[in-house]
C-alpha cells in the first residue's frame, strides 16, 4: 500500500509533459522495437532469476522516472558546481578590483 500512495502521490507531482508522453523516446525503430519485444516475451525465461523478474515488469514506468530524477539531479549538482565555482572566480574578480581601487 506504501508503494501505491507513494506513485500517487508521484502522478501528482508529474509534469504536464510526463502525463501526456509518459515514455520516452527511443532510440530504436518501433518495428525493430517491437519484433524485440515480441520474441523476448514468446521465449520462456530459463533461469529463475528472470521468471522472478517476471513478476515486477510493471514497475517499469517507476523506474522510468526514477532514472530520470536520477539524471536530473545529477545534471542540477554538476551545473551547481559550476555556478559555485564561477562564482568564486567572480568573487576574487570583484576582491582584486577593490584593492586596486582602494590603493
Amino acid at each position: 500500500q506504501r508503494i501505491l500512495r507513494l506513485a500517487e502521490l508521484c502522478r501528482r507531482l508529474e509534469s504536464e509533459e510526463e502525463k501526456v508522453l509518459p515514455f520516452y523516446p527511443s532510440s530504436l525503430e518501433e518495428e525493430e522495437e517491437q519484433r524485440d519485444a515480441r520474441r523476448v516475451l514468446e521465449e520462456p525465461p530459463a533461469e529463475p532469476l528472470a521468471r522472478a523478474l517476471g513478476d515486477y515488469v510493471g514497475l517499469e514506468r517507476f523506474w522510468q522516472r526514477f532514472n530520470k530524477a536520477k539524471l536530473e539531479e545529477l545534471a542540477l549538482a554538476r551545473q551547481r558546481a559550476a555556478l559555485s565555482r564561477r562564482n568564486r572566480r567572480l568573487r576574487e574578480l570583484l576582491r582584486q578590483y577593490l584593492r586596486g581601487i582602494s590603493v
